[in-house]
């Protein structure tokens, strides 16, 4: 296929940081990791990569901004476009040498309104060689393949994604999670924990799962993610009901198909207000 300029920069940085990547998979026993915080590393491999990237991307567009999961923002506050990166999702998953793991580039731009709108998204798996990617108002691709929201209309026939809170998250939110999840279960196919929120949405967006919702990831886990998932026909909001284009730093995600983003948003909703009233 032919790629637009900005997808062809976007899937070249993501292919040359993943050929660093692959290399240190192979020998993740290695590996120096440092610990950022609580189930939550950094190893030179995520710096390695986002280096590659940052200067890959910089190479081919020097005016855009910058918001990366290691270094942070940078390139003013006052952007026209920006690129938003995690060089490395799944980066647990990563040092424990479980193969789910993916590369995110996702691109910003902001109108002459003020308001912000995702325009582009990768979502690579180096180890499967699956590239997840999509332009706004061009639809969702895996590979050289469009792909679609799944069809399934009913819970029972669904399979739902989700992150497990851990120790950095807050208990409001672990408490809403364990609501939802109790809601849930009962009433569906099943859940599924990879620990890739990149992966995550992009299965949504490929028709593995049904719908995808967590709380408190950060604009790198979904920025791609999020415009894979809608321009295959699915919804991607926060939980209440508002799009997610401007990013917040704290991200409460609900992803699905057209017939079950509604009833997972509904729950998780429910769950986070349950006590307000």
């Amino acid at each position: 296929m032919r790629l637009s300029a900005h997808m062809a920069v976007m899937q070249n940085a993501a292919h040359k940081a993943s050929r660093h990547l692959l290399r240190d998979f192979a020998e993740v026993e290695q590996l120096q990791v440092s610990i950022k915080g609580p189930g939550d590393f950094v190893s030179q491999a995520d710096m390695r990569a986002e280096n590659i990237i940052r200067e890959e991307l910089t190479r081919a567009r020097p005016g855009y901004a910058f918001l990366m999961e290691e270094s942070g923002e940078s390139g003013g506050d006052n952007w026209t476009w920006r690129w938003v990166v995690d060089p490395l999702d799944g980066t647990s998953n990563f040092l424990h040498g479980i193969p789910h793991w993916a590369i995110s580039i996702g691109l910003q731009r902001r109108l002459q309104d003020g308001s912000i709108e995702l325009v582009a998204g990768v979502v690579y798996n180096p180890v499967a060689n699956e590239m997840f990617w999509a332009e706004k108002g061009v639809g969702a691709f895996l590979n050289e393949r469009r792909i679609r929201v799944s069809a399934r209309r009913t819970l029972n026939e669904a399979l739902f994604a989700t992150g497990i809170p851990f120790a950095k998250v807050s208990g409001r939110n672990r408490l809403a999670f364990a609501r939802v999840l109790s809601a849930l279960m009962p009433k569906v196919a099943g859940v599924r924990r990879f620990g890739a929120a990149a992966l995550d949405l992009a299965w949504v967006a490929a028709g593995r799962y049904e719908g995808y919702w967590e709380f408190g990831i950060k604009p790198w886990d979904c920025a791609a993610g999020a415009l894979i998932v809608r321009e295959a026909g699915g919804h991607v909001t926060g939980p209440d009901g508002i799009d997610l284009n401007e990013l917040p730093d704290d991200v409460i995600i609900v992803a699905g198909n057209a017939n079950m983003h509604a009833p997972l948003k509904e729950l998780v909703h429910e769950a986070l207000t349950r006590d307000e009233a």
